[in-house]
């Protein structure tokens, strides 16, 4: 991470004791955000107010939005309740970069796991069912989960189709999901767990398995390249 001056430093210290999600808030967070490096750069500013640091270009349309201490919220991420969603809580230290879209409706939440980071481009539609990332979890850029899909039957066109869920997504503690994981309605990915990039999760992994593929299959365990 590039050096700044110590009066750059600051500047982004004062005002990010005036931080928040709301318009004032995310106003301070872009003055401070100002004399950063970009993109990673601004994370330290997440470490310097317990309201974190939410990015100007954030979009925030949720009345149950909850999060914790000093998480970083990156440009352009939008967080949006959908008709009859549920709530969307973060716990301490989340890490969320730019242009990740969260999303509930139909009675659908979201919760993320202290120290929990998700990378660019990622998206996360809780329909029906939950969704529910654990603590310390690594997610990367393209990453996909959806805790519904829709019914194919031959009577209606696909846009007219119901929704459907075989149950909730869990992603347990401390998992690690490559570049461009999808996962899928009612599957429970064990704590430790290594998805592979470019897999599509239609089955539950095991705790400290390592998957990969269409669909994703388990490979091998990490207990065994201790």
């Amino acid at each position: 991470m590039a050096k700044i001056t110590k009066v750059k430093q600051k500047w982004a210290n004062f005002w990010m004791r005036f931080a928040g999600t709301g318009i004032t808030g995310r106003l301070a967070s872009r003055l401070a955000a100002s004399v950063m490096p970009p993109y990673y750069g601004c994370l330290k500013l997440a470490e310097l107010s317990p309201p974190g640091y939410t990015s100007a270009s954030a979009r925030i349309h949720h009345p149950e939005f909850k999060k914790g201490k000093h998480c970083f919220i990156g440009d352009r991420v939008t967080v949006y309740m959908d008709g009859k969603g549920g709530g969307v809580s973060f716990g301490d230290g989340v890490h969320l970069h730019n242009d990740v879209t969260i999303q509930t409706g139909r009675g659908g939440t979201v919760s993320i796991g202290n120290q929990t980071h998700i990378q660019p481009r990622c998206q996360i539609s809780a329909y029906l069912e939950s969704i529910n990332i654990g603590s310390g979890v690594e997610i990367a850029p393209n990453c996909a989960f959806y805790s519904y899909n829709h019914s194919m039957s031959p009577e209606a066109t696909i846009r007219e189709q119901p929704l459907v869920s075989r149950g909730g997504i869990v992603v347990g503690n401390d998992a690690w999901l490559g570049y461009g994981v999808v996962v899928l309605d009612g599957v429970n990915i064990g704590k430790g767990a290594v998805v592979g990039a470019g897999s599509v999760v239609k089955d539950d992994i095991p705790d400290n398995a390592i998957a990969v593929g269409v669909p994703a299959r388990v490979i091998s365990n990490r207990n065994k390249l201790a």
